[in-house]
């Protein structure tokens, strides 16, 4: 006997939040093998060779599965803008996991949807409701109480993260404008590229020989990389975003756990209650923005 529409409804939204939370948990991983290869290698050839082994995932998938036709490129202008900004987003991330522990700068990049409403409003013309500003003010808030300026326990090297979550943010507001044309896979391939050859334009300037344990490290953030990105799509478009977005904000949970078991990094009270205030804020405006949508 079939499943009624509501349980397949069920079972496909938990699927959806598995492939979510799985999706985190990679992210975390990549960001976690490009820390600890931050600490023997330049941060243009980490982010190079991650980028040249996510291609070792993106290629076939596109040869095998999705055809070459799905990454036709539409509008070149605006691809190349995207992977610039993407270069951007990570050549601030790999600096900031080279000097700060690595639920600090989660926590702080995550922020990013607190930049994605400022730019909305005259980038794309979108109307930002009073419920998405309150919680762009509480995701702020989370920021300013992790960076803490102008107190005794600020350091410039936290606004690293900060730069990148705006990057970050300008990213999706290009990349929501990009998708009308263009399809995932395209954006996908096209700034992958970009950013590997961002990265290889650093290698007059002193790379380093990669020996098999570090080469065998690259090839698991290159993986990392293109799983969660994969499984992050993969998850909106099964299931209802306020359902599943939210869950997103594992990574946190797990950057804390990559922290703690490879360099013993527990997260002070500060990161640990701006992190809070960012999630809220985050679920918030995902919460709302799904009501709006409905008419609720």
């Amino acid at each position: 006997m079939p499943n009624p529409p509501a349980a397949r409804s069920q079972n496909q939204t938990l699927k959806a939040i598995a492939l979510m939370i799985a999706g985190a948990a990679l992210l975390s991983a990549n960001d976690a093998a490009s820390k600890y290869l931050t600490q023997s290698y330049p941060i243009g050839q980490v982010i190079c060779l991650r980028h040249a082994a996510t291609l070792l995932v993106i290629v076939p998938y596109i040869a095998w599965v999705s055809g070459w036709r799905a990454a036709r490129v539409v509008q070149w202008p605006g691809q190349v803008f995207r992977g610039l900004l993407f270069l951007g987003s990570a050549v601030f991330m790999v600096a900031s996991l080279s000097v700060l522990p690595l639920s600090t700068v989660v926590a702080i990049v995550f922020a990013s949807p607190i930049f994605v409403a400022l730019l909305s409003l005259p980038l794309l013309n979108e109307r930002v409701s009073a419920k998405r500003w309150l919680a762009v003010l509480i995701g702020f808030a989370g920021v300013l109480v992790i960076v803490r300026p102008g107190s005794a326990g600020f350091a410039w090297v936290l606004l690293l993260p900060v730069v990148c979550a705006f990057v970050n943010g300008l990213r999706d507001v290009v990349t929501r404008r990009l998708s009308r044309s263009e399809t995932t896979i395209s954006i996908l391939l096209c700034s992958t590229v970009i950013v590997m050859l961002g990265g290889l334009a650093s290698a007059p300037f002193g790379w380093i020989a990669v020996d098999a344990n570090s080469a065998l490290w690259f090839v698991v953030a290159g993986v990392c990389n293109a799983g969660a990105h994969f499984l992050l799509i993969e998850a909106l478009r099964l299931g209802e975003a306020a359902a599943v977005a939210p869950f997103r904000y594992t990574t946190l949970l797990w950057a804390t756990l990559f922290g703690f078991m490879l360099w013993h990094e527990v997260p002070s009270a500060w990161v640990a209650i701006g992190g809070l205030l960012i999630v809220v804020g985050g679920w918030y405006s995902v919460i709302s923005e799904s009501r709006r949508s409905c008419g609720k």
